[in-house]
């Protein structure tokens, strides 16, 4: 018995296609999430040590993709491969900031997706690919205020099809933490969301810092 487990396992792990087929994928929608670094490493990811933090500033960086109830969402599924295979994480670096963060966004989400390791990853960057950053706010002055309404306006202006109701940003102790946009399962377009609206930032404005 174990020796089938263990083969099943591995089967998962090598074949794209392998979980997708004739799983359900029971979510209504995806969530990309991108970190607003800078914040991040102010808060807690220098003091961690994290790698995101060295080297030069960044802006927005990938926090993860989230399959998402209308109302709450799923989370640390059951899954056959619960650890993605660490070829597959080498494959995909510099999508992720940090290689733990793309192993833990997989156990805590994308075992939830439906799909097998690799396909989800490849949602993620199908996903990250279609979002387009507004230039900009990467280049406000330190500790520069943001108004969280032109956040929001930004992104829509970059991206055609985003509307008020599928984005929201997000902070926490009055600085800009991350920007939420809300995809269909199928990543084909942005889609309305007003639970994942509603847990946006309350504030009209945000400190954006840059380092």
């Amino acid at each position: 018995m174990r020796i089938l487990a263990a083969a099943f396992l591995a089967l998962v792990a090598a074949a794209p296609g392998a979980l997708a087929q004739g799983s359900v994928r029971n979510f209504d929608f995806y969530v990309l999430a991108l970190s607003w670094s800078p914040s991040f490493c102010a808060l807690e990811g220098r003091e961690k040590g994290r790698d995101q933090c060295d080297g030069a500033p960044k802006g927005f960086v990938l926090h993860g993709l989230w399959p998402q109830h209308e109302r709450g969402y799923p989370s640390n599924c059951e899954h056959p491969a619960r650890n993605a295979p660490d070829s597959l994480i080498r494959s995909i670096r510099g999508l992720f900031p940090e290689d733990g963060l793309a192993r833990h966004q997989w156990r805590k989400h994308g075992t939830c997706a439906g799909v097998s390791p690799s396909e989800y990853f490849s949602e993620v960057k199908r996903a990250r690919d279609k979002v387009a950053l507004p230039a900009g706010l990467d280049q406000a002055e330190e500790g520069g205020r943001l108004r969280t309404r032109d956040i929001e306006r930004a992104f829509m202006e970059a991206n055609p099809g985003l509307r008020p109701g599928m984005l929201a940003v997000t902070c926490v102790r009055g600085m800009l933490q991350e920007v939420r946009v809300c995809l269909s399962k199928d990543l084909r377009s942005f889609t309305a969301c007003p639970d994942v609206v509603r847990s946006g930032c309350r504030a009209q404005e945000v400190t954006a810092p840059t380092r």
